[in-house]
């Protein structure tokens, strides 16, 4: 595993944020009157960050695959991508359990993506086409109930670096279609049972803060019963229920008017639209078509304006070629891979004019997400004081959530005890995974896309020195 990071990156103390440090102006509303103000600047560049953007597919077909490599991440962060979507075919155990040696490949490449500041989206299938070469498509529900139970203990142990799962195991590319097994063309409500026990297996196979994505928005209404007037509130989002932990991904997003069978109407595209606000959304075009222009049209959306709607997370880096070319040949592509979740940005902060030891000390940041979503896993949030060589010293939880810091602008007020011995020190925004096994490494945290925040020693996103006397 990578060093933990102990010392400060000390080229970032200078600060060159474009500042404004002038006392706060304005009326009783203004939550800046009587602070000093830091304007900061927005940053063009595109970085990775955990949980979010252009994915790249790794298809594992059996036990002797090469694993994924620290150098295969290294290049992809150089890019600004750290998701890969890992596709496990068990087309060698359809009618037996999994061999130790693929549920060994399995666990090396969850190792490497924890060590190398990666994240992942998984999906298991049986089978890679549809024609009758390629049968079977899937396996029984008893054996594929058998596997998620083997593959439990490492879903469990390694769910700190799985990002989302897709539902997978039923039909061909485990994308719920061309099914032998579990009713391809559903209509009763006893067709949907096989396709539930195995959603219900899932989830329980997952911790209860991660969540799993099904193929269309029918499928979440049809197998457990709602409606659109069922959709998330924000009172009932990332609770540990079905309701909440119930994803989507569209794997022919804007390929047609209808997504080629994702929506079966209105009422679908406005469940997903109320559902994604709250759910992780994500998946890959499959064809060209008019809605995948970037602007919108006459009387259609453009690929900018959906993906806006559904609050898109991630997408394919490589599929469908041709969509990927249009939007650069439209110049869109930038903007997608840069706004694609969340993309969290620095406007002003407002601190107290004076910094007295052991003594109060107000923080005001107006924050804008300029991406398509918010965070959707459980995230810290800490304002740190640290040393001049990046040791933390005071740590205070932020009074906010990050996974209701929806597109738009929000504002952190937030008032923090200073330390008692007087000294120079940094006071950052700190971003964190809550896990065990990452929250200490950098690679994990959110950066904020400013000029001359980031430290990416030791995670931090620099606000302001502090002379505390």
């Amino acid at each position: 595993m990578r060093a933990k990071n102990l010392y400060f990156l000390p080229c970032v103390l200078l600060l060159v944020l474009s500042t404004a440090c002038n006392k706060g102006k304005g009326g009783e509303d203004d939550p800046f009157a009587g602070l000093e103000k830091v304007t900061y600047t927005e940053s063009d560049a595109v970085f990775p960050n955990p949980e979010r953007g252009f994915y790249a597919t790794r298809e594992t077909h059996n036990a002797t695959a090469n694993p994924l490599t620290a150098a295969a991440i290294d290049v992809a962060r150089a890019a600004g991508r750290s998701l890969y979507l890992f596709e496990y075919y068990l087309t060698d155990y359809v009618a037996c359990d999994i061999a130790d040696e693929y549920l060994a490949l399995i666990r090396k490449n969850f190792q490497v993506i924890r060590e190398n500041g990666a994240k992942a989206l998984i999906r298991f299938a049986y089978s890679n086409g549809y024609s009758e070469k390629d049968r079977p498509w899937d396996a029984t529900e008893e054996q594929v109930l058998r596997h998620v139970a083997q593959l439990k203990p490492i879903f469990q142990e390694y769910s700190d670096v799985i990002y989302v799962m897709q539902a997978g195991f039923v039909g061909s590319w485990g994308e719920w279609y061309y099914t032998e097994n579990f009713y391809m063309n559903p209509y009763r409500t006893e067709h949907y049972l096989p396709r539930k026990h195995l959603l219900d297996a899932l989830l329980d196979a997952l911790p209860d803060d991660r969540q799993v994505e099904v193929r269309t928005p029918a499928f979440k209404m049809k197998i457990y019963g709602y409606a659109l007037a069922d959709t998330l509130t924000a009172a009932e989002a990332h609770a540990p229920t079905v309701k909440a932990r119930i994803a989507g991904h569209n794997d022919c997003f804007l390929a047609s008017e209808s997504d080629t069978g994702t929506f079966n109407g209105k009422t679908d595209r406005e469940y997903w639209m109320a559902e994604t606000r709250y759910t992780i959304m994500g998946g890959e075009s499959c064809g060209l078509s008019k809605y995948c222009d970037c602007e919108d049209g006459e009387n259609y959306d453009g690929a900018i304006t959906t993906m806006e709607k559904y609050h898109f997370s991630y997408l394919h880096i490589s599929y469908h070629p041709q969509v990927l070319g249009r939007w650069k040949q439209q110049n869109c592509f930038d903007e997608v891979d840069k706004r694609l979740g969340y993309r969290l940005v620095l406007r002003e902060g407002g601190f107290s004019a004076t910094a007295k030891a052991d003594s109060d000390y107000h923080v005001v940041l107006n924050m804008e997400n300029v991406g398509f979503a918010a965070p959707m896993n459980p995230r810290d949030a800490f304002l740190v004081i640290s040393s001049s060589d990046g040791k933390t010293v005071k740590s205070y939880p932020v009074n906010s959530d990050p996974r209701t810091w929806h597109s738009g602008t929000f504002t952190l007020d937030q008032t923090i005890k200073l330390p008692a011995t007087p000294g120079k020190y940094v006071l950052n925004l700190y971003l964190p995974d809550p896990k065990a096994t990452l929250k200490d490494n950098p690679r994990f945290a959110i950066r904020l896309a400013n000029e001359n925040v980031w430290d990416e020693k030791t995670g931090f996103n620099v606000l302001k020195e502090i002379t505390v006397e």
